[in-house]
């Protein structure tokens, strides 16, 4: 992963036989990208049961559960933990989609533990799993496992093939008194037949050469340098070991050895003498490296994203790692990587070690994804459409009109603010004099006019629905208030991978360590299950630094995964029902006085008849509700908003929108400016009280699944067309509406009818809209749309044939 977020994903493949190892965020992003059908594979293995090796499984196994009128299954292995991370799927996952899961490792807890356990074996491949736990010293030396979770074992796999009968000898079998025919088959089998003319037993050894041992492969998982010793120890390796007298007996060969822990642990000289042990052996290095980030995985989305930023860099930032020119810290490791032990590479995506037919085996480089960089996509681009040249002059107008405007009189700048036709509209349609479109006229809101770009940035993170797909992630958007914080909205698989993207990796770890809290819409896969990852980075990321827990707030059933989910890493969150953040009972918690009692009110106000609390059948708050509503005031004061509070929506059981309000600020002039108003549709149909709850919003963000066309669809899966999304904006008299959780149908720019447009913009995957950007923002959309004219409807149909609308 160039994201350094998950760990490698490993694929062993046979004629028949499937088999993964490891299922990190991105893996189906991946595959489909590269057309690897995982609808083919029959076994997941993993090396850790945690959100870096496992946060892709979710999804991967909703989408097989969708594929067909059955739905597809696979085994998935782990050790003992990985119960725990299946009793917590089960709490969204539904029944069809057949969690098969097999843990092992439990019966260890004996007085005689075994380091490895046969899992696997059949006539194909024998795999057999070694356990691996890390050990920390107290000061005073001794040994201590309190601080263990089950999701710090460490799996190492290995993995051997069947040994190669040798080649049957005719003469040999003539001479012991055999005639051709079904009897020599059978002793090609491993069989003993009876001689056609002597009295006595051919044996396979009697006619056949000498064997050729099975290739083995091992996959070593060393995430940290406390899990060296055990490792080093493991008896169940020593067969494997060159100078021992198991391998002198056995014969066992290590063909290949796949290393997955990171550089940090693979290049420290105890770990290298480890592994010359195993003699004349290939290495592959597939941990973390800084130079596993110069070639983008997802080559289509960086693609589009270099395009997007070569015409608006004011929207679409340069990557937080893939700029023009390499950063310093990846060539320093290009300098230090160049003097590799011999044996030893290091793994590039779809790099491959055949282990048969021994003729072709060893390494294989032809898969390997080209290397490209941001100025061959430039370069393409302007072959590709020549006129594309321009756009970036003409975008940059409309920032410096926006600068001139905000040092003019407010009211020339409203005049100025009609300077451009729309999309697919002929300017005399505006200059009649029939005012088809009086809303161009809109004035701009004084949260935007005196707006710094310190003040709020929007970033999306991902913009598609069900799955993620080649160009669009799912569902995630990072409110940035600087030096506030940040908030996440929604947090959908990769999303920890699309901040790192924008932002860079030390940028993204600055962002999550900064988060004041993350609302989850609904329980749908497609919005919350990047969850566990951001959650465990950041506790990671603060340990031994004083914090608060990450408030999470999000519908009740997300709560029994994430409470499940603690039990393998820790979280450090606190959760607060979205029920409890109505906006009734946010406004009566946060008018009342500091030292009264927040329980009483709360009942009063909650859950009083007529309230809207009265519809969801539920207990009133209990007292670590409560807890999470004081936290939550914090936040709020924190993050300089005013309130933040959720809307029901209409699209399935406990689904929300959420608006967000900052407080009013104090402008140069000593005048009072209102705070900006952010609404957020979740997933749902055009729906009143969302209608309601977006008034006079500064930025609606509503979803806009299917086209306009499809409306049937829209209304049997509870989703909103572009149309019905932009109408609601419309009539709440929103300043801006951008669309975004686009249907996977339209892999690069959704169908839009180009009417009514002139407050409207598209989301793309990684755009950023900056608060004082908002008055410049529609007029963007049609140069983009230059990018994508040949390809405004195209279906993927290799990518469509798995896709399935299962979240």
């Amino acid at each position: 992963m160039d994201t350094q977020d998950t760990s490698p994903s490993i694929l062993l493949f046979f004629d028949k036989q499937r088999f993964i190892f490891n299922a990190g965020e991105g893996l189906q992003r991946f595959c489909t990208e590269h057309k690897i059908k995982l609808s083919k594979i029959d076994h997941i293995f993993l090396t850790r049961v945690c959100s870096e090796t496992a946060g892709g499984l979710p999804g991967l196994v909703l989408t097989l559960a969708g594929i067909g009128d059955e739905g597809m299954s696979v085994n998935i292995w782990g050790p003992s933990d990985l119960d725990f991370l299946a009793g917590a799927m089960k709490s969204f996952i539904p029944n069809r989609a057949m969690l098969h899961t097999h843990s092992f490792g439990a019966e260890r807890n004996a007085s005689q533990p075994k380091d490895s356990v046969i899992i696997l074996d059949d006539e194909v491949v024998r795999i057999s799993a070694m356990f691996v736990k890390p050990k920390y010293h107290s000061g005073a030396g001794s040994l201590n496992d309190i601080d263990l979770k089950p999701g710090d074992t460490a799996i190492v796999y290995a993995c051997e093939l069947p040994e190669i009968k040798g080649k049957f000898d005719p003469a040999k079998a003539a001479a012991l008194g055999l005639k051709p025919g079904p009897k020599y088959r059978e002793l090609q089998l491993g069989n003993s037949v009876q001689s056609d003319q002597f009295d006595e037993m051919v044996h396979p050894s009697d006619v056949l050469g000498p064997s050729i041992p099975g290739p083995t492969v091992l996959l070593v998982d060393c995430p940290t340098q406390y899990h060296m010793a055990e490792l080093f120890s493991l008896q169940s390796l020593s067969c494997f070991y060159e100078d021992s007298l198991d391998q002198r007996e056995s014969g066992k060969k290590v063909n290949c050895i796949i290393h997955l822990g990171p550089s940090s642990v693979t290049k420290a000289v105890d770990y290298q003498n480890w592994t010359k042990r195993f003699g004349p052996t290939q290495h592959i290095m597939a941990g973390h490296e800084i130079k596993n980030m110069e070639i983008p995985i997802l080559k289509g989305s960086a693609r589009i994203s270099s395009r997007l930023n070569f015409v608006c860099p004011q929207l679409f930032p340069s990557s937080g790692f893939w700029s023009v020119k390499p950063a310093s810290d990846v060539m320093e490791n290009d300098k230090s990587t160049s003097s590799e032990a011999c044996g030893s590479v290091s793994a590039q995506n779809l790099l491959k070690f055949h282990l048969r037919p021994y003729a072709q085996f060893g390494l294989d480089s032809a898969s390997i994804p080209s290397l490209f960089t941001y100025k061959d996509i430039v370069e393409e681009l302007v072959s590709e459409i020549p006129e594309v040249r321009e756009v970036p002059e003409q975008v940059r107008k409309f920032w410096q009109n926006n600068a001139n405007i905000k040092n003019i009189p407010p009211a020339g700048s409203r005049m100025l603010m009609v300077e451009e036709p729309w999309i697919g509209q002929k300017s005399d349609k505006l200059d009649d004099g029939s005012q088809k479109h009086p809303r161009d006229n809109q004035e701009i809101p004084s949260c935007v006019e005196d707006a710094t770009r310190e003040d709020m940035e929007i970033t999306f993170l991902g913009t598609g629905s069900s799955q993620p797909s080649k160009y669009r992630n799912v569902s995630s958007i990072y409110i940035n208030l600087f030096a506030q914080g940040g908030i996440l909205l929604d947090c959908g698989e990769g999303t920890l991978g699309q901040l790192k993207r924008r932002f860079g990796v030390n940028g993204a770890d600055e962002a999550v360590k900064s988060l004041r809290c993350i609302w989850i819409s609904h329980i749908h896969a497609d919005h919350h299950t990047g969850l566990a990852r951001v959650l465990a980075l950041r506790s990671k990321l603060l340990r031994g630094m004083p914090h608060k827990p990450l408030l999470v707030i999000g519908p009740r059933p997300l709560e029994r995964f994430l409470n499940a989910y603690s039990t393998l890493e820790d979280l450090d969150m606190q959760f607060l029902d979205c029920r409890h953040t109505l906006k009734p009972s946010v406004e009566a918690f946060l008018n009342e006085s500091i030292t009264g009692s927040a329980t009483p009110q709360l009942e009063n106000t909650m859950f009083a008849p007529g309230s809207r609390m009265e519809n969801y059948n539920r207990k009133l708050a209990s007292p670590r509700d409560t807890t999470a509503l004081a936290n939550f005031k914090e936040v709020l004061q924190e993050s300089g908003l005013e309130i933040l509070y959720s809307v029901p929506v209409v699209h399935c059981p406990q689904a929300f929108g959420v608006v967000l309000r900052a407080s009013e600020k104090v402008n140069s002039a000593g005048k009072a400016i209102p705070g900006w108003k952010v609404v957020y549709s979740g997933d749902t149909r055009p729906c009143p009280a969302l209608i309601d709850a977006s008034r006079d919003a500064t930025v609606l963000i509503h979803e806009a699944t299917f086209e306009d066309s499809m409306k049937d669809e829209a209304i049997a899966r509870n989703h909103s067309t572009t149309k019905e999304a932009i109408e609601v904006g419309t009539s709440a008299g929103a300043y801006r509406i951008i669309l975004t959780h686009f249907s996977q149908r339209y892999p690069k720019i959704p169908v839009i009818e180009e009417v009514d447009m002139e407050k409207t913009c598209i989301a793309f995957d990684l755009m950023s809209v900056n608060l004082a950007d908002l008055p410049v923002l529609p007029k963007v959309l049609p140069h983009l749309k230059v990018l994508f004219k040949d390809e405004l409807v195209v279906e993927e149909a290799d990518e469509m044939q798995e896709a399935a609308a299962v979240y």
